[in-house]
């Protein structure tokens, strides 16, 4: 049948590959400085713990004083989402960065003389909630530009592959500068990076979504991503991805030190984190079928499967390969959740959207790192891994019974001529 929709190179039938995904136009002028700008994200915290216990020689003490940032990072993430989908992503990275490295420099500069612990946490609230939501921004960057694209899938699975290689990249880089040069230089170096990338990223306008107050040059007013009922459903079930993340660091560590093997703790998590890029680097390449909240629903059933067996394994070869599966099966879940925002959330508010879910993991992963440390200490190493389970298990129930909040709602006005000659749903939202 011959038509247009049908020609080789038409968008609908090419295949949704990386390679297409790295030809957008202008892409790689916010790429670059994006991923310099969001490795400091995966090195603060644990600059801060190594710092603080080499000046007060307590691991607990250390690690109150990061879950402090942590926290405060997952409160004030959504309302800097907020702001920047109002003013637009510079008017709120120039100053967020700014603040973050006087506060960074200031908490390193108090640890190093010793300071009291509440002058620590009065550091570390601002250094938290200061933390430049720099993977949100490029999403939301991809999301105006692939707007109702089948390459959106692509993007978010390139995302979450940036964002694994970060976390395997960024804590090696703060440690090997702790450990071998100075006990404050993981957090110098993340407070440079966040200097240089963020003023670079924030250069960067051309690419950045328009703010809401002009968006198609009509003033539109700007609704809060949380009163979406699927955004919040996706909220609560990122606490359990989070919850994985947080219960593995503690319950692998414990592990390897209750059979006096601590060296190997990184290399499993690294097994871990290898699963998950393998399992994104998939996940981009195929085009899907299934709908992604069926998808979604799928993969979070697979994760709580997975755990489910954790805390039965008391052997490092057979743990390395549950470490490695379940990192197959968050990948999905991550991936689907943040392409679902595209479809729920219209563009003046999805910053914010993907800030409330990178907070939601974030603050999943501040308490299970609680319970799980709390779990391990009072019962053993096998009780931490419980937390990954109680809370993949959390979160499926809440999608099972919110799974219909997670369809885009029809209400709208239908709008023909959209730049990839396909018609579109605008939410009735102009003044």
């Amino acid at each position: 049948m011959a038509s247009t929709v049908n020609k080789p190179d038409s968008p609908a039938t090419k295949r949704p590959g990386y390679g297409q995904l790295l030809r957008t136009p202008r892409a790689w002028t916010f790429l670059l400085p994006g991923f310099a700008a969001r490795q400091p994200f995966a090195m603060l915290t644990i600059g801060i713990v190594l710092l603080v216990q080499h000046t007060t020689g307590s691991y607990g003490t250390a690690g109150v004083v990061a879950a402090v940032t942590g926290v405060s990072m997952a409160v004030f993430a959504p309302q800097n989402g907020k702001l920047a989908d109002r003013f637009g992503q510079s008017a709120v990275l120039l100053p967020g960065v700014l603040v973050h490295t006087a506060s960074v420099v200031l908490l390193t500069a108090l640890a190093l003389s010793h300071a009291p612990l509440w002058a620590l946490f009065a550091a570390a609230v601002p250094a938290g909630a200061s933390v430049p939501q720099i993977g949100p921004m490029v999403r939301a960057r991809w999301a105006a530009k692939l707007e109702g694209s089948p390459l959106m899938s692509t993007a978010a699975a390139f995302e979450s592959v940036t964002d694994e290689f970060t976390f395997v990249i960024g804590p090696v880089l703060a440690t090997a500068l702790c450990t071998g040069v100075h006990p404050a230089a993981g957090l110098i170096a993340e407070a440079t990076l966040t200097l240089v990338g963020g003023l670079l990223f924030a250069a960067q306008r051309g690419s950045a979504p328009a703010p809401s107050r002009t968006v198609d040059g009509v003033r539109e007013k700007h609704v809060s991503a949380l009163t979406i009922p699927g955004v919040r459903a996706l909220a609560v079930a990122f606490l359990g991805i989070g919850a994985v993340f947080g219960g593995m660091q503690v319950g692998l560590t414990s592990f390897t030190e209750e059979i006096g093997r601590q060296g190997i703790a990184g290399l499993l998590y690294g097994t871990f984190a290898a699963g998950n890029m393998l399992a994104g680097v998939v996940c981009g390449a195929i085009a899907w079928r299934r709908s992604p909240q069926g998808r979604l629903l799928i993969a979070y059933a697979a994760l709580a499967l997975a755990c489910s067996a954790l805390w039965a394994v008391h052997s490092v070869p057979l743990l390395g390969a549950l470490g490695l599966l379940i990192g197959l099966c968050i990948a999905p879940a991550l991936i689907t959740g943040y392409t679902l925002v595209e479809s729920l959330v219209p563009a003046t508010s999805r910053t914010e959207a993907f800030t409330w879910l990178t907070g939601s993991v974030a603050l999943g992963q501040a308490i299970a790192v609680t319970a799980a440390g709390q779990l391990a200490d009072r019962v053993g190493a096998s009780a931490a891994f419980v937390v990954p389970l109680a809370g993949t298990a959390l979160a499926l129930a809440t999608l099972v019974v919110l799974r219909k909040r997670l369809k885009p709602h029809s209400e709208g006005r239908i709008v023909q001529g959209s730049t990839r000659g396909m018609s579109h749903r605008v939410p009735v939202t102009v003044d």
